[in-house]
């Protein structure tokens, strides 16, 4: 325009420079939300700007929250991330009360395991004489079979008590229960074996004391594989029969923990609802339908 008749739109104060109202109107910038990415600092000249312009701004939080400030007082994070489900949290670890715990549990499990191996068990049959009871038959096989029934309910008590506390223990899954489970199987074996082979010792004894010579009657149940070996005079070492049942528990729970899919070995929330289950099959995608004649042809870029 010529100086004779200036733009109605420039302002008076700066003649040189163009008022904004006349700039040609473009698109309106964009909503901003709280997960821009930047957050204005309090106290900014211009809480509204956006970055590029006027007004320092910072990174924001995951939960859409600033940044806590120097001398401020802390911003608390949100509890969980958008999209991904709350963790519940564990219990207080205490790896030598779980063992403690796990170990008393298992040994007290000893005594109906006792109990029901002197009721599988057969007696070996004796003969009272002068000299004191001797096998009815040169070789007898109760012996024997008292032995293969002590190692296999013990093997089976090993597992099922591994399993259980894998499953029922679940939150408290390590090395913690392990030594318990191992432990624990090992003093319910030599429960199960003091308990076992004193049912029914308190008639034999008797019997072989009053009995006239040539009495037939019945031993119980004991091991002749398994038991306890003292050291140097003290220490008490087990051996045989009565150490299956920890075999059992500490390969079938190490197991367990090289099948689990999580490496914690405690059960943890898939992110973004994914599971290992088998998952509902996509449905194909519909080919696109052909243009009807006559249409326009879209434009080619």
């Amino acid at each position: 325009m010529s100086p004779d008749t200036p733009d109605p739109h420039r302002s008076v104060d700066r003649p040189d420079e163009p008022d904004r109202a006349a700039a040609p109107a473009g698109p309106a910038p964009p909503a901003r939300s709280a997960n821009d990415g930047w957050t204005p600092l309090s106290g900014a000249p211009d809480a509204g700007s956006w970055p590029g312009e006027a007004g320092p701004v910072e990174p924001a939080t995951p939960g859409g929250g600033p940044w806590p400030q120097a001398g401020g007082p802390a911003a608390s994070w949100p509890p969980a991330y958008a999209g991904f489900p709350e963790q519940p949290a564990d219990r207080p670890r205490r790896p030598v009360a779980a063992t403690l715990a796990t170990v008393l549990a298992l040994t007290v499990l000893g005594v109906p395991l006792g109990l029901l191996w002197a009721a599988v068990a057969p007696d070996t049959p004796v003969l009272k004489t002068a000299e004191g009871a001797i096998y009815a038959q040169p070789q007898p096989e109760q012996p024997i079979a008292a032995d293969g029934w002590f190692s296999l309910l013990g093997l089976g008590f090993g597992l099922l008590a591994a399993v259980g506390l894998w499953v029922v223990l679940r939150r408290r899954r390590g090395p913690a229960v392990l030594a318990g489970a191992a432990f624990g199987a090992l003093g319910a074996a030599l429960v199960a074996w003091q308990v076992g082979r004193r049912v029914g010792l308190s008639g034999y004894q008797r019997l072989l004391a009053s009995a006239p010579d040539g009495t037939a009657f019945g031993k119980p149940a004991d091991l002749r594989a398994g038991g306890i070996e003292w050291l140097f005079g003290f220490l008490p070492v087990p051996f045989g029969d009565v150490l299956l049942p920890a075999f059992a528990a500490a390969v079938t729970y190490t197991l367990l923990a090289g099948w689990s899919r999580w490496p914690s070995l405690r059960p943890e929330p898939e992110p973004g609802g994914l599971s290992w289950g088998p998952g509902a099959t996509p449905a194909p995608t519909a080919a696109p339908e052909p243009p009807a004649p006559g249409a326009a042809e879209p434009p080619r870029g």
